[in-house]
């Protein structure tokens, strides 16, 4: 079940941490606000079920790879530096489509209004983050993640750091923003 709300936009923290009650919102609230689609997997049959392999053929994702982000699996400083680059706030050209298979963490996605809003994943999840959305991902406390990555194309993936207004890719998101998500499609 999607677990989203509103962060603070003053300091960043968590309603939660300032023992305020966070703002949670719907996954149709959420597409609204922000384009951005959450589906439900079961991890232990999406292989068999049909589900993924639906939503791959209906978008056009034909490549696909697994990313394993731990501290576990990884150096001490490239564990660091995944974290603060997946942390810093930033956007794709294109759509970023996350399938999690283990672990939990955070994407922040920016609304029409540039306030922060928090997405816990867990594993099942699928998120899809349309392309010229600001976000930032952080690690929940046990620091592991693993994820299938669906891309239309073998993926050259690029992150631009905001601001980078400027970028097609975000006028366009910006345009379908102003225009409504459920009317832009």
């Amino acid at each position: 079940m999607l677990q989203a709300w509103y962060i603070d936009t003053q300091n960043g923290e968590c309603l939660e941490q300032k023992k305020m009650a966070p703002k949670y919102i719907s996954a149709e609230e959420l597409y609204n606000k922000t384009g951005v689609e959450y589906f439900k997997l079961n991890v232990e049959t999406y292989k068999t079920d049909g589900i993924l392999d639906s939503i791959k053929k209906e978008r056009g994702y034909s490549y696909e790879d697994e990313m394993v982000c731990s501290e576990k699996c990884l150096s001490i400083d490239e564990f660091e530096e995944k974290k603060r680059s997946f942390a810093t706030e930033h956007l794709h050209s294109d759509e970023e489509i996350r399938f999690l298979l283990e672990g939990a963490g955070y994407f922040d996605v920016r609304d029409s209004v540039d306030h922060w809003i928090r997405i816990k994943i867990c594993a099942g999840d699928l998120i899809i983050l349309p392309g010229g959305i600001y976000h930032r991902f952080e690690f929940d406390s046990n620091k592991h993640i693993k994820m299938k990555r669906l891309f239309s194309e073998e993926p050259a993936w690029q992150a631009y750091n905001r601001p980078a207004d400027a970028m097609p890719c975000r006028q366009r998101y910006m345009e379908r923003i102003a225009r409504g998500f459920a009317a832009a499609n």
